[in-house]
């Protein structure tokens, strides 16, 4: 009994053993349930999930378990697009580009698995290349999947990016690390950064106390050397910033932030994301793929007592932050703002930097649900932004 629950729960990525569903099947013949959804729901839970961090995978897997709803492989449907010849991706037409009134007369699918459905059929369907089309996979035209083509909401499969409103990029994406070289036009910056100061003297007396040796010295009638830790800013900053993509316009801001940060706070630590946070983050934009850190690692590995600071401009289709299988370059398991809020809910003192010019927030969705997330905290990034921000988090 249960065996297809047990294997739709390995097939979500909820860690179950023999163990488990053998307790389940006790539990039940025990009569601790019987003939209600729900309460049989709470059962599995505490039987069959081990780790809270489970709790969201085990929801869609009962959702499947219990609806029947006919869900696909999302990561056999990345293989197969894959597999697509590369050559259906060469332009030979010209690149299409749609008027604003043409993009709204385009029909939109209206959610993120009615568009991977969509996407499915086609991979069924078709057997050859097309151009210039608006329903199959191909290029420099209104389809919503392929490349050079023209749609308000659609899957980029190849061909760089134009029109920033693609909800997945399938493709091999090179970002590059942020310089901390850039010194001039970060002394401002710099200079906004020192409002978060908590200074304290910690560890081993080795720079002199002039006020003490003069006082000491005064007492005894000779000289008596006065010794007291160095004086250091005892703040810790956690910075995750925002690459590729839509940011790659603010990358001189970025360097600029990022080099006055380094020079500015003795303890920092520095992650890179893209687009929203999810599961992972990773350090090295060049071995991104080999140098992942688990972002609950990342909320193991550093306290409570860390700043945050999340540079980037919150610009995305609203599937990558509130939707499952969301982000435009892998399906990842959770939403993104699920993961947000886990960040907000683990650290005291967050803040969201937006280099976006504040006069253009309202015209994207995703950064009035950001701020909503954050509690209004997310700032501008220009001086008086900063020093906003600082004065928020020394608090």
């Amino acid at each position: 009994m249960f065996v297809r629950l047990f294997y739709t729960l390995r097939k979500y990525g909820v860690p179950v053993s023999t163990r488990e569903l053998i307790d389940l099947n006790q539990a039940v013949s025990a009569g601790l349930v019987f003939a209600d959804q729900d309460e049989f729901y709470q059962l599995a839970k505490t039987v069959m999930v081990k780790d809270e961090r489970y709790f969201d995978k085990f929801d869609r897997a009962m959702k499947d378990y219990f609806d029947g709803i006919a869900t696909f492989d999302l990561d056999e449907l990345l293989n197969q697009v894959h597999k697509l010849p590369k050559d259906w991706f060469d332009l030979e037409l010209l690149e299409k580009h749609l008027t604003p009134e043409q993009r709204e007369e385009l029909k939109k699918a209206g959610s993120l698995e009615e568009l991977m459905k969509m996407l499915e059929e086609r991979l069924r369907e078709q057997h050859k290349k097309h151009q210039g089309g608006n329903k199959m996979i191909g290029t420099g035209g209104t389809s919503p999947f392929g490349a050079y083509g023209d749609h308000p909401e659609g899957v980029r499969i190849g061909g760089p990016g134009r029109k920033r409103s693609a909800v997945k990029v399938w493709e091999q994406r090179q970002y590059r690390n942020l310089d901390d070289e850039q010194i001039l036009g970060s002394r401002q910056m710099q200079m906004a950064l020192r409002r978060l100061r908590k200074f304290a003297r910690q560890g081993a007396a080795e720079e002199l106390d002039i006020d003490g040796t003069i006082r000491e010295t005064a007492k005894q009638g000779i000289l008596d050397v006065q010794l007291v830790p160095e004086r250091r800013n005892r703040i810790k900053v956690l910075m995750l910033f925002d690459v590729g993509g839509s940011m790659d316009a603010h990358i001189a801001q970025c360097e600029k932030l990022f080099s006055a940060a380094k020079t500015e706070f003795k303890t920092l630590e520095y992650f890179y994301f893209h687009n929203c946070l999810y599961d992972y983050v990773w350090k090295d934009n060049v071995r991104r793929s080999s140098s992942r850190m688990n972002t609950w690692d990342l909320f193991n590995t550093y306290g409570r007592d860390y700043r945050v600071i999340v540079v980037g401009d919150a610009s995305m289709a609203p599937y990558e932050l509130n939707s499952v299988g969301g982000s435009v370059e892998y399906m990842n398991d959770e939403a993104g703002q699920v993961w947000l809020q886990r960040l907000r809910q683990h650290f005291d003192k967050t803040a969201w930097l937006n280099p976006e010019e504040e006069k253009y927030w309202h015209y994207t969705h995703t950064i009035g649900l950001i701020q909503q997330i954050f509690e209004n905290h997310m700032f501008p990034m220009t001086l008086k932004g900063i020093e906003d921000m600082t004065k928020y988090l020394a608090r």
